[in-house]
């Protein structure tokens, strides 16, 4: 009899526990006596993770028996999937499988890292910063065929005349005997200078000196026919004389540079190259270009003489007019000391 109430009371305890989300009975309150203590002394208790309990309890053969001898320990199969996205990591977790003999194991966490596959550049050195900075201003530079953007103005359509490709009075009629006789004039001396190569000219000032005292200033001009071309070390550029109206000459200018700053200064010298190109057929200052001026004022006007530069002292021969002294950074020197 006595194992039966246990039976029926264990039976009723069970039902409760299932129904009620209770996991262990504190001992004190249980007044059902020592068979309730020893049936809930096992590990049957409810975890709240678990997604099934599977409960298998067998009686003892005798009533002599504890009561507790005759439950067996209830087993049950746990699993659990967790599924998590961090914004840097990302993990996996098997399911965990826990028996009454064995604590539960926790989930293992596998972190996949993600790094940037874009390169970082190398840090600047004092040998690379030069180099990149030469680079990126030759970069800025306009292509050397490209010129300057300086192609004259289209005149379809305009009253005018387009002298980047008339030749309207090329020709046509000569200069009246007082013009004429100021352009062909004989050179002055004095204004003739020599380069230090030995090579005698007309500075560009005395050309346009010329052509206002022969035309008067405005009545003569330099009308470009193309854009300038610009290379490594020299830009050229064709220009027209017009004189009163009509073109009396062509030519193309020409002048070095050596730094593109300098780029300005090297249009205007080529501007002034093409004039001097240009009153030569006007027959001004004609005997610069006669071989036997050249040399009969070579041996009455110039001397040649051996000079030092200052800083380098590297030595040269320099030509230079009887009249002239040596300019720094030069100083004269003997030939082999």
């Amino acid at each position: 009899m006595a194992s039966n109430t246990a039976r029926r009371e264990l039976a009723t305890l069970l039902t409760a526990s299932a129904r009620t989300p209770v996991h262990r009975l504190p001992g004190p309150r249980c007044s059902v006596g020592p068979a309730c203590i020893a049936a809930f002394s096992t590990n049957n208790t409810r975890s709240a993770t678990s997604s099934s309990t599977s409960t298998t309890s067998t009686t003892g053969t005798t009533a002599s028996k504890p009561a507790y001898s005759a439950a067996k320990p209830a087993s049950y199969t746990s699993s659990t999937s967790t599924t998590a996205k961090p914004a840097s990591s990302s993990y996996t977790s098997k399911p965990a499988t826990s028996s009454a003999s064995s604590s539960p194991t926790p989930a293992k966490r596998t972190i996949t890292p993600s790094w940037s596959t874009t390169a970082e550049p190398p840090p600047p050195t004092a040998r690379s910063a030069p180099l990149e900075a030469a680079a990126s201003q030759a970069q800025k530079q306009r292509s050397l065929t490209s010129g300057l953007g300086d192609q004259p103005p289209e005149l379809d359509g305009v009253p005018a005349i387009d002298w980047t490709r008339s030749y309207h009075g090329l020709g046509s009629i000569s200069f009246t005997p007082e013009q004429g006789a100021i352009l062909l004039a004989p050179v002055v001396q004095d204004d003739v200078e020599v380069k230090p190569d030995g090579i005698v000219y007309l500075p560009e000032i005395k050309y346009r000196r010329i052509l206002n005292r022969a035309f008067g200033p405005g009545g003569w001009g330099l009308a470009p026919r193309g854009e300038s071309i610009v290379t490594g070390k020299l830009i050229t550029r064709e220009y027209g004389l017009i004189v009163q109206g009509r073109l009396v000459s062509i030519a193309r200018g020409e002048q070095q540079y050596f730094d593109p700053e300098g780029i300005p200064t090297a249009t205007e010298g080529c501007k002034s190259n093409a004039l001097m190109r240009c009153c030569k057929d006007l027959g001004i200052a004609s005997e610069l270009w006669d071989p036997r001026f050249i040399r009969k004022f070579t041996s009455e006007m110039t001397k040649e003489m051996w000079v030092e530069h200052v800083t380098t002292k590297k030595k040269r021969k320099m030509v230079l007019r009887k009249d002239d002294s040596i300019k720094y950074p030069f100083k004269e020197s003997k030939m082999g000391m």
